[in-house]
């Protein structure tokens, strides 16, 4: 463009054109620099939300340190370390925030920060891997906070404290070219203003992140409607489904949610003071009665803060004949499915499982009371047949029948969505194709081993594997926003069964919004 001699005119097309060239790009900076200060907003937005929701679980397990000192003592104390370590380290981040807020005259006009000015003073000295004071004192916080959250958290938690020093790592980063950069170089240096904030409140999210799993870890899933013994339910569990008539019944009562830790201080069942406890549960032996409904009254008796409290016990069991015929059970539906395992249940009430005999094409027994493995074949219905010797030695025979179903049509998906869904160019050619059975009862693994893309106004790409290979990557680049990308014709594989066949999975369809 410059070389030559031009005309006048010529010269004065190109200036002009030159001048173009630095308009868009001045409008693209600034709408990247707004969409970084509207994703600051949103992750800030979603830090308070996570604030509430952690020291409501803080306040929790606090709580339950006091109501079961044996259980949540120690976690606590781990809990309140945590807690002040991630405060000052939150704070620290939100006071230089502060600071980089005050050099521009309106905070929230975002495409005034584009200079990177502020931290490029602050942090660095010049070289890669030569800092100031204030740089060396950011990585010595973020690796503080690493290194102190592991040690709190010790042996017991030591998943936990991997994970964070992971999120919090400031080793070295390898760019786009291949190149290992110093971490702070990589993520802070020339960074303009409104990026640099939007990393810092990452940051932020990270830490409330790894206060949630810590919190998580601790309480184990307990509500907190299991703190007070008066949210516990008697629960009555008897040795067999069923008790045969003349016979004792055996079971125990335990207290729900069932835990072994819990000892009350005394137990009365139908007027009668029970003494056999063990693992927290009241060992029960007593004539069953008459056939039909009998009740089980009486009270679990536990002291809390110096006065008793009492948990009623009102059950009933039932007390049925000598059976004649077998219940059969499918565990995950009235169906078999043809291609995976079906676990089953098969017993006869009072009857011991070792003199229980079922046959059918496809079943076998598995370790465990009554568990068997249905492995349909061909046809659309499977009969099981059931022999038994009840204890007197009548011998009793039953059946009964399964229709085989085959495995449904899986769909088609990206990032775990499928249907319609919206995402960049960019995240798209990145992602995994899988397939999935939505709302399937069993869980199975689907491998890809290929797809199409369909880009309109394109030729159609098949790919080998599981993601965007170069030739499907290039015909992406020519879809535009608001262009519907399809992936479709889904080669599959089920794990664990490669013979057998699955449906073809319907497509995905992908709305480009870039």
């Amino acid at each position: 463009m410059a070389g030559g001699k031009l005309s006048p005119r010529q010269k004065m097309i190109n200036l002009m054109y030159l001048i173009f060239i630095a308009m868009l790009a001045m409008n693209m900076s600034k709408e990247v620099l707004q969409a970084f200060g509207l994703m600051d907003q949103k992750i800030a937005a979603s830090n308070e939300a996570a604030t509430i929701r952690n020291k409501g679980a803080y306040d929790n397990l606090a709580l339950k340190a006091v109501e079961q000192k044996e259980k949540y003592a120690d976690e606590n104390v781990k809990a309140d370390k945590i807690k002040k370590l991630s405060s000052d380290y939150y704070d620290y981040i939100e006071n230089l925030k502060s600071e980089m807020r005050a050099t521009v005259d309106d905070p929230t006009d975002y495409e005034t920060m584009d200079s990177g000015k502020f931290l490029d003073d602050k942090f660095f000295k010049g070289d890669d891997g030569k800092y100031k004071e204030e740089g060396q004192l950011f990585l010595n916080n973020m690796n503080n906070y690493s290194l102190e959250t592991a040690k709190i958290l010790g042996k017991e938690f030591k998943n936990i404290g991997s994970d964070i020093g992971n999120r919090f790592t400031t080793e070295k980063v390898t760019d786009r070219e291949g190149l290992k950069r110093f971490w702070l170089d990589f993520n802070f240096k020339g960074f303009p203003l409104v990026a640099s904030l939007t990393k810092l409140t990452q940051i932020q999210a990270d830490i409330k992140t790894s206060e949630s799993e810590i919190l998580g870890a601790m309480l184990q899933g307990q509500l907190t409607s299991d703190v007070s013994m008066t949210n516990y339910n008697a629960i009555l569990i008897p040795n067999t489904s069923a008790t045969l008539e003349g016979s004792n019944f055996k079971g125990k009562i335990v207290l729900g949610r069932y835990d072994g830790t819990l000892k009350p201080t005394k137990v009365i069942v139908n007027g009668k003071i029970i003494t056999n406890i063990k693992d927290g549960g009241a060992i029960l032996d007593f004539p069953a009665g008459n056939v039909g409904e009998n009740t089980i009254t009486g009270k679990f008796i536990f002291m809390e803060n110096g006065v008793p409290v009492e948990i009623p016990i009102e059950q009933s069991y039932a007390v049925v004949a000598k059976p004649n015929s077998a219940v059969i059970s499918a565990d995950k539906m009235n169906v078999v499915y043809r291609g995976v395992q079906n676990p089953m249940t098969i017993s006869v009430p009072g009857v011991a499982d070792n003199v229980v005999k079922a046959s059918a094409p496809g079943l076998k027994k598995v370790k465990g009371i009554g568990k068997y493995l249905m492995n349909p074949g061909k046809g659309r219905e499977v009969k099981i047949t059931v022999n038994a010797k009840l204890p007197d030695g009548t011998p009793i025979s039953s059946s009964q029948i399964f229709r085989i179903k085959d495995i449904p049509a899986p769909v088609a998906a990206v990032r775990g969505e499928y249907g319609m869904i919206k995402m960049p160019k960019s995240t798209l050619q990145k992602a995994t194709i899988s397939s999935m059975l939505p709302d399937f009862v069993f869980d199975l693994t689907i491998n890809t081993t290929g797809f199409s893309v369909k880009v309109p106004g394109q030729p159609t790409v098949k790919v080998k594997g599981k993601k965007f290979d170069a030739a499907a990557i290039r015909v992406l680049q020519r879809a535009r926003r608001g262009d519907v990308v399809i992936v479709f014709d889904v080669k599959q594989k089920l794990q664990g069964n490669s013979g057998y066949y699955l449906k073809n999975a319907s497509p995905v369809n992908i709305e480009i919004t870039n």
